[in-house]
């Protein structure tokens, strides 16, 4: 189904996608917010700009922007996918607990600000929120990070810094990996960064090898490629924040 999103108002839009089939087509989307509210088993595609909050409690469905995001996309996320081919804004992310967000261009500040993992072995649930950036991330880039992974391709930047300043600040759990040669400067203490190893790639080649398929890329010339890994440090002054010991 087609829907001309032009002089809808984001409450009015949302109910149409919610009503409609399987397949929705999104057109002359112009910055309405909240599209894809906790949506489910749908696949949506935008073209346009959609506004802030795009698929926040996204729980299942996909959703692929040919443009731009603006801030917070993937809010509180906890399923699902995201295929942005553009850039996407501040707070990409912000609390996500599941899913994947791709991202061909750039992304602000904040990405990955308070995301968090679940595993229940009991309940047969894994959640691990990813996201991959293929350009550049701002400053603050997993501030506050519990779990999952964020991956920063660098693409485009090859000669100088990926990340912006302050990048893992907070951290206490999840791994943030960097595709660069370059050492990263001004890190925060309680953050450990090391050259990632083969055990490190295998992790992270699904997402990789996702990243160059929705965007037309080729996965193995990214992944011969050196990333650092950063992690908590084991000496991280916030653990007492977060644990009872």
């Amino acid at each position: 189904m087609s829907i001309s999103a032009k002089n809808f108002h984001f409450k009015e839009l949302n109910e149409r996608i919610k009503a409609a089939g399987a397949y929705v087509h999104i057109e002359d989307c112009f910055g309405q917010r909240y599209i894809g509210s906790a949506l489910k088993e749908k696949t949506l595609t935008i073209n346009g700009t959609p506004g802030n909050a795009l698929g926040c409690y996204l729980d299942g469905a996909v959703i692929e922007v040919h443009g731009n995001a603006q801030d917070a996309t993937g809010d509180t996320m906890n399923d699902g996918k995201i295929i942005i081919h553009g850039n996407a804004g501040d707070a990409l992310g912000y609390a996500m607990r599941g899913g994947c967000i791709y991202v061909l261009g750039n992304a602000g500040y904040r990405a990955g600000i308070h995301m968090k993992e679940y595993c229940s072995a009991e309940l047969n649930v894994e959640k691990k929120p990813v996201i991959v950036i293929g350009g550049k991330a701002g400053s603050f880039l997993g501030e506050y990070l519990a779990g999952g992974l964020i991956i920063v391709l660098g693409i485009g930047a090859e000669g100088g810094q990926p990340v912006g300043n302050f990048t893992g600040t907070g951290m206490h759990g999840g791994k943030i990996f960097i595709r660069t040669k370059n050492e990263l400067t001004a890190l925060p203490a309680q953050v450990a960064s090391d050259i990632a190893r083969n055990d490190d790639l295998c992790e992270i080649e699904p997402y990789i090898k996702e990243f160059a398929a929705n965007f037309g890329m080729d996965a193995s010339s990214i992944l011969m490629d050196q990333f650092l890994v950063l992690k908590p440090n084991a000496k991280n002054p916030y653990k007492q924040l977060y644990t009872a010991n």
